[in-house]
């Protein structure tokens, strides 16, 4: 089993308020409800390290896969594009968009489309996100 470690911490109320988080690797970064609920997009949010996280999974997830499948990939880039809306009286994560772009020669555009497709099912920040819809929109590149 492998276990990872984050911390935050929050200070004053939730509109004037700001936060900061740390990563045990030493990573740190602040965020607000600006970051979070507007456009100030200077500083992060919680929903921005969630797409961090999941492209970094699925790209692992897909690398994985394709290598399971024969191939080997060159280089695989993914973005992800979380939403945060209006859930009732609260808010919740209602999409990802991960958007991949993969360079893998010798396969062909249907077998990476699928392979990309289970990657997106079962890497474990798709599976701990799966009350989430997850779209996928994956383009193989030429050699």
């Amino acid at each position: 089993m492998s276990k990872h470690y984050a911390k935050a911490t929050w200070k004053n109320n939730l509109v004037e308020g700001n936060g900061e988080f740390e990563l045990k690797s030493g990573c740190r970064g602040n965020y607000s409800f600006k970051s979070r609920f507007e456009d100030d997009k200077s500083i992060s949010s919680p929903e921005e390290l969630i797409g961090a996280a999941h492209a970094s999974c699925f790209s692992m997830a897909l690398a994985h896969a394709l290598d399971q499948s024969g191939f080997t990939p060159v280089e695989i880039n993914t973005d992800a594009e979380v939403t945060l809306s209006k859930s009732g009286d609260g808010f919740a994560v209602t999409e990802i968009l991960l958007r991949t772009k993969g360079r893998v020669p010798g396969i062909d555009k249907d077998k990476f489309l699928g392979v990309a497709n289970d990657a997106k099912v079962n890497c474990p920040v798709s599976k701990a996100l799966k009350a989430t819809n997850i779209k996928l929109e994956a383009e193989l590149l030429g050699d």
